[in-house]
């Protein structure tokens, strides 16, 4: 069994810990007895995150439907003028399109519709169904914890001003031992708790992700680069891409974020531990704000995740070292996956590209969009930009001012930062190239 495996069962035991036991040691320090109406509140809110804790580990986090593509196609997933439904994204480990927002976990071996993060505690996916039932968990907990933590702070005080009196008047040692224990396992739990309502609830008025935030960060960090580098950045393959500044599409005002992220309009049913969960076929579609091109699609044009691109191979016989023990779809298979993985092999890190071209430019700009003294050498400059980096990894290695990179937030890194990204071509005719693919023959080669 891994640790991992015990996270949950360890939050129930904590929120049993704190629930019960406390009430009853509560019972019996100065200066009396919780009251009647202080009880029933107590045990409303533990209940109360049961339930949403509850629902936040066992609440499926979707499934993309398979069909979901060609019905997009078809304008059945999205209104005109009110949605993106359209993906320029494939996942290659699921083989298949991926909808806007969605991810493939490695957790869950799957892509996630809004995927924001796979939490370890919940052992479960927070996505466009779980996420409202996430945040009421958050809620419910900070309350209670916040209830329990004014509850403990008054009995301390009792004891600390009676501190001087014989001891066989105060609690004994037992007592105060449960005290400290509780108070420090609430107090710790409540920031951490509180620490991520706040940003939960910061997330949800602006529509944004944990993914997302971190994909923001990233594009500004690129808009940086391509300042440095008058507006082009080099892809793996050498070719030039312009990069500007793209906004973010989601954030449709507050409250319009706030109806989409819970599932429902009614602020009632915001608090309701039993609201039904939202359909994934609400997932498919988006609205955007339209501050940018129609055209355009989130996470913006990143060189580094574009795929290095190779000439489609005609010769009839194209598998010259073909082996002889394979079928023809597994030797397809097998040669697809080696492919893939020269991608990533060959990839040449950002860091040391710009190494090269500081080299070669020896250009002081570089002090303003990365931070470094004017009188710093290039050593220094090198050593800034490595900062976001770990050594040999890529720019899958990349860290945001956090120092959180992708597989942090339950990514399938080796799926995600390189997921492939056609922009001029529709994904009708994507489908149609995996749908060939998939019925080829080895003599036709794959490119």
């Amino acid at each position: 069994m891994e640790i991992s495996e015990l996270a949950v069962p360890f939050v129930y035991a904590l929120i049993l810990f704190l629930g019960y036991p406390s009430q009853w040691m509560l019972m019996y320090l100065e200066p009396g007895p919780l009251s009647k109406n202080e009880l029933i509140i107590s045990n409303v809110l533990l209940v109360l995150i049961f339930i949403t804790y509850t629902k936040s580990v066992f609440v499926d986090p979707g499934t993309i439907p398979k069909d979901w593509a060609k019905e997009e196609e078809n304008g059945k997933q999205s209104k005109s003028g009110e949605g993106v439904g359209k993906s320029k994204k494939w996942c290659r480990r699921c083989d298949a399109a991926k909808p806007p927002r969605a991810h493939h976990c490695k957790e869950c071996k799957r892509c996630i519709p809004k995927m924001d993060h796979h939490c370890p505690w919940t052992a479960n996916c927070v996505s466009h169904t779980t996420f409202p039932h996430f945040l009421r968990f958050l809620l419910y907990t900070t309350l209670g914890l916040s209830l329990l933590e004014y509850f403990l702070f008054v009995r301390i005080s009792y004891v600390w001003s009676a501190r001087d009196l014989p001891s066989y008047l105060g609690p004994n040692i037992f007592q105060v031992a449960h005290l400290f224990v509780t108070l420090m396992a609430n107090s710790i739990t409540l920031f951490a708790i509180a620490v991520l309502l706040i940003r939960n609830i910061w997330a949800l008025a602006v529509n944004t992700t944990t993914i997302e935030g971190w994909e923001i960060e990233r594009h500004r960090t690129l808009v940086r680069r391509a300042r440095h580098f008058g507006g082009f950045l080099e892809g793996p393959d050498g070719a030039q891409v312009y990069i500007k500044k793209q906004e973010f599409p989601y954030d449709v005002g507050i409250l319009s974020n706030i109806v989409q992220g819970m599932g429902t309009a009614n602020p009632i049913m915001w608090l309701n531990p039993l609201c039904p969960t939202p359909t994934i076929s609400s997932a498919l579609s988006f609205p955007v704000n339209g501050f940018e091109d129609a055209s355009t699609t989130w996470p913006p044009p990143d060189p580094d995740r574009s795929y290095r691109r190779h000439a489609t191979a005609v010769n009839a016989d194209a598998f010259t070292y073909q082996d002889s023990s394979l079928s023809a779809a597994d030797t397809v298979a097998a040669f697809k996956a080696r492919q893939a993985d020269d991608v990533v092999r060959r990839r040449k890190p950002f860091v040391e590209r710009i190494e090269a071209t500081l080299s070669r430019e020896k250009s002081n700009d570089v002090d303003e969009y990365y931070g470094v003294d004017e009188y710093a050498d290039d050593s220094e400059v090198e050593d800034e930009v490595r900062k976001k980096y770990v050594d040999g990894e890529g720019e899958e290695g990349w860290r945001n001012s956090e120092g959180e990179r992708l597989k942090d937030f339950g990514v399938d890194e080796d799926v995600e930062f390189y997921d492939e990204q056609e922009d001029e071509i529709p994904l009708s005719e994507l489908i149609a190239r995996r749908k060939l693919a998939s019925t080829s023959t080895p003599a036709y080669g794959y490119s």
